[in-house]
């Protein structure tokens, strides 16, 4: 950007600023959302989705069982026996199987299936 343009902005915010355009914005006074957490590698999705109020349905299949995965461990601890547990990971992994099997939309998939055995162990482990 040459000095020109920089004078140019300079001069439009000055502008702005004196017809009260920055007052009372959302968020002013407040931290940045999210400021001290480290981004995921999808944060710029992330922030969209949550801005625009994009539900997970919207997302590409690819994101959405990154997000499944993710809170994977919450979703298990609200189950009750090691069957449901067992049931609701088995489920997941058909959903990956087919992601990993077939093209689907979205970014690659960075993750394979997960193991039965290991995650209800960690149920319980939790549970303990």
């Amino acid at each position: 950007m040459s000095d020109r343009q920089a004078r140019g902005v300079d001069r439009q915010i000055q502008e702005a600023e004196g017809r009260g355009e920055f007052k009372n914005l959302p968020g002013a006074g407040k931290p940045l959302p999210g400021i001290g957490q480290p981004l995921r590698e999808d944060w710029w999705l992330h922030q969209q989705a949550t801005r625009e109020n994009i539900g997970l349905d919207a997302l590409p299949p690819a994101l959405k069982l990154a997000r499944e995965i993710e809170a994977l461990p919450a979703t298990l601890d609200a189950l009750g026996d090691d069957a449901a547990v067992r049931a609701a990971v088995e489920a997941l992994n058909v959903r990956i199987r087919k992601a990993l099997i077939g093209p689907i939309e979205g970014p690659p998939l960075r993750f394979g299936l997960r193991d039965v055995d290991a995650e209800v162990r960690a149920w319980r482990e939790r549970r303990s």
